[in-house]
């Protein structure tokens, strides 16, 4: 039995950039990589000096935290695909109540992640912040897909935020990086120069 494609990736992209939720993402789920992906081991890129590691891992905060509030988030995602299942273990997974579903993660789209990343971040502030996509890239990184996405949201009394999201995809991890400055953050520059140093092997 395959599952709807569009809320197994509103789930991960929520997973992946709030980490809002852990475990599973449908319960007791089966899945099977995309067969036209590459395998990567990792994702490399240089992180500004300017920046240092903050409470959480993967988090880099600006030295002069919080008078400059822009931040790096890195993640990696690992979907467990790496099995690949023989029909017979299909079969029995789906017997005992398991849901097989594709990875569609190459089907994300712009309206898909808008509207994951605005309910997910209007919950977090408990009202809307106007979370809207700006731009929405298909890209490639040393030969990986992926995407670049560009938005901003607005939470009340705060200044308006400004992101820039690479996720790149492999065949068994998904990789993020969130760039991520308030508008009187003077930290663009870096940002792009760290943005043109990413690269996945």
């Amino acid at each position: 039995m395959f599952v709807d494609c569009k809320k197994v990736i509103r789930k991960l992209i929520t997973a992946i950039l709030l980490m809002c939720f852990a475990g599973s993402l449908l319960g007791s789920v089966t899945a099977r990589a995309a067969e036209d992906l590459e395998v990567a081991t990792e994702c490399l890129f240089v992180i500004p000096p300017e920046f240092e590691p903050g409470r959480e891992l993967g988090f880099f905060e600006h030295l002069n935290m919080p008078m400059e509030s822009s931040s790096i988030r890195y993640n990696v995602y690992s979907n467990g695909k790496d099995k690949v299942l023989t029909n017979r273990e299909k079969k029995l997974a789906e017997e005992a109540g398991g849901k097989v579903i594709l990875d569609e993660s190459q089907n994300l789209t712009k309206e898909i992640f808008e509207e994951s990343l605005s309910n997910a971040y209007n919950e977090k502030y408990g009202a809307d912040v106007s979370y809207k996509v700006s731009s929405f890239e298909n890209i490639k990184i040393d030969g990986f897909k992926g995407y670049r996405i560009g938005a901003t949201f607005q939470a009340s009394g705060e200044e308006r935020v400004y992101q820039t999201t690479y996720i790149i995809l492999s065949k068994y991890k998904t990789f993020t990086i969130t760039y991520q400055r308030a508008e009187d953050d003077d930290c663009q520059e870096l940002f792009d120069m760290s943005e043109k140093t990413i690269h996945i092997r």
